[in-house]
């Protein structure tokens, strides 16, 4: 053979392997494998926790936590498949009082003063709206008020659609914070709650939301915000949905046609508070949470339940309300909690001394 045509030879081969390593390549970025670049890799936990203090106790066991958890070869390794973290809302990722719950604040917005309604509201609407105001005067609830809550919200937005519901709340959004300059009632997010989010699914966590407010209230308030959970992830107090013209037709006799819509039926089905969280959880997730996230005791029973019997490490995180001077904060409620922390081996969370700021710099309290 030539010397010409041992180097065509040459040529193609180191062609075809040339080829070869790039369609390998090619497929492994495809599918995802292969070489990882720092680009794509999970944000430093000093950069994805930047508002949290250094000498935070709960950051630290978290990010210590994190790093068993995601380590193959560390024996409390856990899929991520099995990576459920469940947070309250009120309190926990969202402000909880100004003066009372946004879905409280509502009702009473709705009852009271929505000058489109206010007129066609029930005795009983204005009953318990009336009876959130009192509680914000004096601090006392009236008993059975979470359950009258339910019933008063379900029949004041009875008849509308849950697009027209989420339309109304997103209007009830924009009305500024009373006790803040520089917060709309949407903003109240809790900035560093937010960076635990991001820094869980970052490391393939699934996130919950399980929250005592109704939960169409509760999408409203995620819709068009920075906290990135879907709908199907979203979990609360529930009241009925039925089409226009079911009537009093039970759903296994009505027959949903192309003309139907799903409008708010009017009937508060149950509250998702306390035991009520965990049976839920079971219901709707089918998993057992690896992580939870509350402030309250309606939150205990879910942080028992993510802790207890667990197959994986599991964590409890409790939020203590102990800043006053840039939040609505109570030390007298902070203290309690701080003392079941303690007892129930839940890790605090002081929003005070842990957090470098709460809503942002843009925002103060009054």
């Amino acid at each position: 053979m030539s010397k010409n045509a041992n180097a065509v030879t040459k040529w193609k081969t180191s062609t075809i392997v040339v080829s070869c390593i790039l369609v390998v390549v090619t497929t492994f970025y495809a599918l995802g494998v292969g070489w990882k670049t720092t680009e794509n890799a999970p944000a430093s936990p000093d950069t994805a926790l930047s508002l949290w203090t250094d000498n935070a106790e709960a950051k630290n066991k978290l990010v210590s936590y994190m790093n068993a958890i995601t380590e193959e070869s560390d024996a409390d390794y856990i899929p991520p498949e099995n990576r459920i973290a469940v947070f309250d809302l009120d309190g926990t990722l969202f402000c909880e009082t100004d003066p009372n719950y946004f879905d409280y604040t509502l009702l009473v917005y709705r009852v009271l003063e929505d000058k489109n309604y206010k007129d066609k509201a029930s005795d009983f609407e204005k009953e318990t709206a009336q009876k959130i105001v009192t509680l914000n005067e004096t601090g006392k609830a009236a008993k059975g008020l979470e359950v009258d809550h339910g019933k008063a919200i379900a029949s004041a937005f009875k008849g509308m659609t849950v697009g027209e519901f989420n339309d109304y709340i997103q209007k009830f959004k924009q009305l500024p914070m009373p006790s803040y300059d520089g917060m709309k009632r949407g903003e109240g997010w809790y900035k560093p709650m937010l960076q635990i989010v991001d820094y869980l699914q970052a490391n393939d966590f699934t996130v919950y939301i399980v929250s005592g407010t109704d939960r169409f209230i509760v999408r409203g308030i995620v819709y068009d915000s920075p906290l990135n959970v879907p709908n199907r992830q979203i979990i609360g107090s529930d009241e009925t949905l039925v089409a226009p013209d079911q009537g009093d037709t039970d759903g296994l006799s009505y027959v949903y046609d192309d003309d139907d819509k799903l409008v708010l039926g009017g009937d508060f089905v149950v509250k998702n508070l306390k035991m009520n969280k965990v049976t839920v959880i079971a219901q709707e997730i089918g998993l057992q949470p690896v992580l939870s996230f509350g402030n309250s005791t309606g939150d205990a029973s879910m942080a028992e339940y993510v802790t207890s019997n667990n197959p994986y490490k599991s964590l409890a995180f409790m939020l203590c309300c102990d800043d006053t001077e840039r939040e609505n904060g109570s030390q007298e409620k902070a203290d309690k909690m701080f003392s079941l922390c303690e007892e129930f081996d839940w890790v605090p969370i002081s929003m005070k001394n842990d957090w470098k700021t709460i809503y942002g710099d843009g925002v103060t309290k009054k």
